[in-house]
């Protein structure tokens, strides 16, 4: 199979527009239409995350990586155990309380988790999105395409059915009967 090389939506987007510019579609390009959606089931995906992987800086894996875990039921899980035994030790033990109620401190930190945490999900979204987009225009690069195949194959259709509805010729000599009389009487 050949192997798709450099920005696969762009190869994808020059393939439609030889199509738009050329006559009905062969067979060629029917088998050419079936590649490129066999390619888009098992490779392309694939080669989106490799190309994105390639792409990613580590901040940017960093990030992604936060993100996960900032949005994640274990995140929420350690992070309430955190902020309840924050607030049971400086409230029961008298002696060693280093943040006592209102909770200044605990605000403080929370307020930076906020802070900083924000960032890492929107660089993770914005990321997420140029995937999105990238993958939506492939979809809509098949898509197209087999829009194309399905107004020949309509085309071709209404051909046959055009050639089948034309009354037979009616050039054909009547037969006669070899070596005898056309017409025997009685």
């Amino acid at each position: 199979m050949e192997e798709f090389s450099g920005n696969t939506a762009s190869l994808l987007l020059d393939e439609l527009d030889k199509e738009a510019q050329s006559s009905p579609l062969s067979h060629e390009q029917i088998a050419r239409i079936s590649k490129i959606v066999e390619e888009y089931n098992t490779k392309i995906k694939c080669r989106l995350t490799e190309e994105q992987e390639k792409r990613t800086s580590r901040s940017d894996r960093l990030a992604d990586k936060v993100a996960s875990f900032g949005g994640s039921w274990a995140f929420i899980l350690i992070f309430l155990a955190f902020l309840a035994i924050w607030m049971i030790l400086n409230s029961i033990m008298l002696f060693l309380q280093f943040d006592s109620p209102p909770f200044i401190l605990l605000n403080l930190i929370l307020s930076c988790i906020s802070a900083l945490q924000a960032p890492f999900i929107l660089m993770s979204q914005n990321r997420q999105a140029a995937r999105d987009k990238q993958e939506a225009l492939l979809n809509f690069a098949i898509t197209y395409k087999a829009e194309k195949e399905n107004d020949e194959i309509k085309n071709m259709l209404r051909s046959i059915e055009q050639t089948l509805a034309q009354p037979p010729c009616s050039c054909q000599q009547p037969h006669t009967r070899q070596g005898g009389n056309k017409h025997e009487h009685n």
